[in-house]
């Protein structure tokens, strides 16, 4: 059904409108619009030259379609030389990208986009991203989340500000764009992969929206109250989840964010809690999750990028690239005063006497140490003498009687001479190395 031709005369006003109230900021900020050469985006650009923004033009030429991507690029050096902007391009080896970092050519094209978009933005200190989203991709890129599976989050729609990146387009609809275009005689490229097939958001542009269409007309409108409908919920949800939250986490720390178990057992429904606190953490077995509110400590679960331990009463939600055990070690030498570590700074001074002794600060008999000193991760088959016992014991056990959860275990550094632990970093000394009061050459360790 075509649109009436007063819709085209005012929809410049309606995109005035829009930005003067609820996009004021993009008035006196920096923008660059990413432009494909598409419709879409050379509207926007249009768009943004009527109301005299501040912006740059930037496209990204991913050589995936031979002499149309070189075309693409051309049509967009000649659209900014015709609105009298910058314009910056970037070419990228996408497929080979995509073959390294076993992505989809989507994943990668949109990963390779959006890496370089924040490069032009810090180097050139540019303040927003424009990118020409609209409701039609809004209702698409729904329909794709839904037929996967998602919760409420990837129901809400295509967020109109998300960080630096705005969308000011997401009320207009792919049918009055183009009318627009034709209207004003404004020039676009298509893009022959557009109607494949192959992809899902095409295939659900082209064979189940136009039915959905037929069926309801007034189908953008109808989605967009659900989308509203729907937010509304989400805020209802993040509420509520902000409150277990604050009740749940008791300690958040380089090793992780703790959690009490009882709390998410008082909700009526925990794996609901639970899937939408650890969503973004990349788990998948949500009934594992579950059941680690009943599993005895040390049980885990994992992700990709992290995992949920059950620690007595707690979990604890850890990051797995900083828990795996390290090689990493550090050698101290006779002449050094302090040294940076993981733990914090390590500090070496001579005393005259033994005062404020902690877990924090040994007093050791430098004569009974070997330099260099090194200091790493416990290991097993470490033993030691605690301070004030008699007997040797395994770290390990030590550990264990001290309670520990695994992550602090893994966290727990060693001081040695010549293999021989002088200190459980930040928790006991050796009795073996310690400084006595008739010691005349003690040396003062502290870690801060």
């Amino acid at each position: 059904m075509p649109l009436p031709l007063l819709y085209l005369y005012i929809m410049l006003k309606i995109f005035k409108k829009h930005i003067d109230t609820n996009l004021v900021f993009l008035r006196e900020t920096r923008l660059l619009i990413a432009v494909s050469g598409g419709i879409d985006s050379v509207v926007l650009s249009y768009l943004c030259k009527e109301l005299e923004l501040d912006f740059a033009l930037a496209h990204c030429n991913f050589n995936l379609r031979g002499e149309e991507s070189n075309a693409d690029e051309e049509f967009v050096l000649e659209l900014a030389e015709e609105l009298d902007v910058e314009v910056f391009i970037q070419n990228f080896d996408t497929q080979t990208y995509a073959d390294e970092h076993k992505r989809s050519i989507q994943m990668a094209a949109r990963e390779l986009r959006y890496d370089w978009f924040k490069e032009l933005e810090e180097q050139l200190n540019y303040d927003y991203i424009l990118t020409a989203h609209h409701a039609d991709d809004n209702l698409e890129t729904f329909l794709i989340n839904f037929t996967r599976g998602t919760g409420l989050n990837g129901l809400t729609g295509i967020p109109e500000v998300n960080d630096n990146i705005v969308r000011p387009l997401l009320q207009f609809s792919r049918e009055q764009i183009e009318a627009y275009a034709k209207e004003n005689s404004i020039k676009w490229r298509e893009d022959s992969s557009n109607s494949s097939r192959k992809y899902l958001r095409n295939k659900l542009r082209h064979e189940v929206v136009p039915i959905l269409k037929e069926i309801n007309p007034q189908l953008l409108n109808s989605f967009q109250s659900t989308l509203i409908n729907l937010n509304d919920t989400a805020d209802i949800v993040e509420e509520s989840l902000n409150a277990v939250a604050k009740r749940a986490i008791t300690n958040i720390d380089d090793n992780g964010v703790t959690y009490k178990v009882s709390e998410f057992k008082k909700v009526n429904n925990p794996k609901a809690y639970l899937f939408e606190m650890f969503k973004d953490f990349g788990f998948t077995e949500w009934n594992d999750v579950v059941d680690l509110l009943d599993a005895q400590s040390g049980k885990q679960v994992l992700s990709n990028t992290h995992r949920l331990i059950k620690h007595r009463e707690f979990l604890i939600l850890t990051d797995l690239r900083h828990s795996e055990h390290s090689d990493e070690s550090f050698f101290i030498n006779d002449k050094v005063s302090e040294v940076k570590t993981p733990l914090g700074i390590l500090f070496f001074d001579e005393a005259e006497a033994i005062v404020n002794s902690s877990k924090s600060i040994v007093f050791v008999d430098r004569d009974k140490l070997s330099f260099p000193l090194e200091l790493r991760l416990w290991k097993e088959g470490d033993v030691f003498r605690p301070l004030g016992m008699k007997g040797k014991k395994k770290i390990s056990k030590y550990l264990k009687d001290e309670k520990l959860s695994l992550v602090e275990k893994e966290n727990t550094w060693v001081l040695t001479s010549e293999g021989n632990i002088i200190w459980v970093v930040g928790m006991r000394a050796d009795e073996c190395f310690r400084a006595k009061d008739k010691t005349e050459d003690i040396l003062k360790i502290e870690l801060k």
